[in-house]
Formats: C-alpha cells, sequence, structure tokens
C-alpha cells in the first residue's frame, strides 16, 4: 500500500502532473512526471514529499480487472519513490494491455518509463 502522504488526491495536482511534466509511454502505461514541485497547500518547513496517483479508465476492463491493476502499480511505485526527486508529483496511467499484463510486465514497463524521464532521454 502507498503511504498516505504519498498519494496524489486533488484534481489540480494530477492535471499539474499531466499538463506540466514531462511524459514517457510504454505498451501497458504511460507515466507522467512533473520534479520538484512545490505544493501550495502544505507548511514550507520540510520539503513536500514525492506524491503519485493512478488513473485506470474502464477501457483497461471491468471493475475487479481495474481494482486489480491499481492495487498492482500502487505497490510497484511504493517501492519506486525513493528514485525520484522530493516533491514530485508523479500519474501513472494505464492502457488496455494492462489489464491483461502480470504484475512482472508492468513492473517492467514501469521501470523502462521512470528510467527515460530521469534519465533524459530523448522522447
Amino acid at each position: 500500500m502507498l503511504p498516505s502522504e504519498n498519494r496524489l488526491r486533488r484534481r489540480e495536482d494530477f492535471a499539474t502532473a499531466v499538463r506540466r511534466g514531462r511524459r514517457a509511454g510504454r505498451p501497458a502505461l504511460v507515466v507522467h512526471l512533473r520534479s520538484g514541485v512545490t505544493d501550495p497547500h502544505a507548511s514550507g518547513e520540510e520539503s513536500p514529499p514525492t506524491r503519485a496517483g493512478f488513473v485506470v479508465s474502464k477501457a483497461v476492463g471491468g471493475a475487479v480487472v481495474r481494482t486489480a491493476v491499481k492495487r498492482k502499480l500502487r505497490h510497484l511505485m511504493r517501492e519506486r519513490l525513493s528514485m525520484l526527486p522530493e516533491g514530485s508529483l508523479v500519474v501513472v496511467r494505464a492502457l488496455p494491455p494492462a489489464g491483461d499484463a502480470d504484475h512482472a510486465q508492468l513492473a517492467r514497463d514501469l521501470d523502462a518509463a521512470l528510467e527515460r524521464l530521469l534519465g533524459g532521454g530523448a522522447r
């Protein structure tokens, strides 16, 4: 489970990450990363935590499949939060192939997308 302080909940935060962040696509998912964003809602005493949110549409599958995909992605993201700069906003958008993908495939796609975004690879 992703800790509460590391979850994206506000619509504005999702929009900021998607519209102003960098994007890396893989076969099963697309990752949007906005590095080092300061949270206007947080107190200025400490650096804001990295926060992640997930978008899994009905195109991925039924409710059971969508929930399973979200759980897998949350688990994978929890292990990778330390790789990201503090204050980053991350949105992971599952594509229809994510419904049939296993845990290992989702992990490979997430790792490849994050490596591309953090490594500064070409789009």
